[in-house]
């Protein structure tokens, strides 16, 4: 009856200590994209803190290409011109953000 009850107990601690964990760390698998067009989605969309007209994101793709980017919405353009995340939906995204954000050009 003593070894069952050890048992028990150690059962009961793991499933605990796991529950503690999943809580702990968030999953960012499970966190919906910022913003999306098409097959490129835009998330960590900021600001720039220099130039106002100026909005920093990360793009993914679905094909897994990640990159971060600067879009200049005075000029309607996406700095780099050239990456692995396609630029003409990445540029359509950007333009969405920069009406999003007021920053039309």
């Amino acid at each position: 009856m003593k070894l069952f009850s050890q048992k028990v107990i150690k059962l009961v601690f793991n499933v605990l200590t796991l529950i503690a964990i999943a809580l702990m760390s968030p999953v960012s698998a499970l966190a919906s994209p910022g913003l999306c067009t098409g097959v490129v989605c835009a998330d960590e969309i900021t600001r720039s803190a220099k130039n106002h007209w100026q909005l920093r994101m990360r793009l993914e793709d679905q094909q897994g290409h990640r990159e971060r980017v600067v879009m200049d919405c005075r000029n309607q353009q996406l700095s780099p011109r050239g990456g692995l995340v396609d630029r003409i939906p990445a540029t359509a995204l950007g333009r969405r953000a920069c009406r999003l954000a007021g920053e039309v050009g």
